[in-house]
């Protein structure tokens, strides 16, 4: 019994890495500003205008995915130009979608994390 319990403990300890990557791109600003980027390096400003978010929240997303790795900041005399730090956030992206064609609309319909549970969320004030 003890290798079965140490066993499961070491799986979900292997997950972590995976769990956090997954939750730093569970926010439609964050995801976003990463596909923004995906285009070419922006200020903070370029991403305010490009996505219409307010200053205040492009620069604590881009914070966060600073934080997480997955954008990295050049300065150039006063101003910060971002840029995505790794390539295969493209292609985990872009893996993304075709898992999302593959399902059809069933991730949209679940009753956990689909666009009606966000719905009702919000309108409970509660976020999931």
């Amino acid at each position: 019994m003890t290798m079965n319990v140490s066993a499961a403990a070491e799986s979900r300890q292997g997950v972590q890495g995976a769990v956090a990557l997954f939750h730093s791109l569970s926010d439609g600003n964050r995801l976003a500003i990463i596909r923004r980027l995906a285009g070419g390096e922006a200020r903070v400003a370029d991403l305010v205008h490009d996505l219409a978010l307010a200053q205040s929240t492009v620069s604590a997303h881009v914070a966060c995915l600073r934080d997480c790795g997955l954008v990295q900041a050049r300065p150039e005399g006063r101003q910060i130009f971002y840029s995505l730090a790794r390539p295969e956030l493209l292609d985990l992206l872009a893996a993304a979608e075709r898992l999302l064609a593959a399902t059809g609309s069933a991730v949209a319909l679940c009753p956990t994390y689909g666009s009606a549970s966000a719905a009702s969320a919000r309108r409970r004030g509660t976020r999931r």
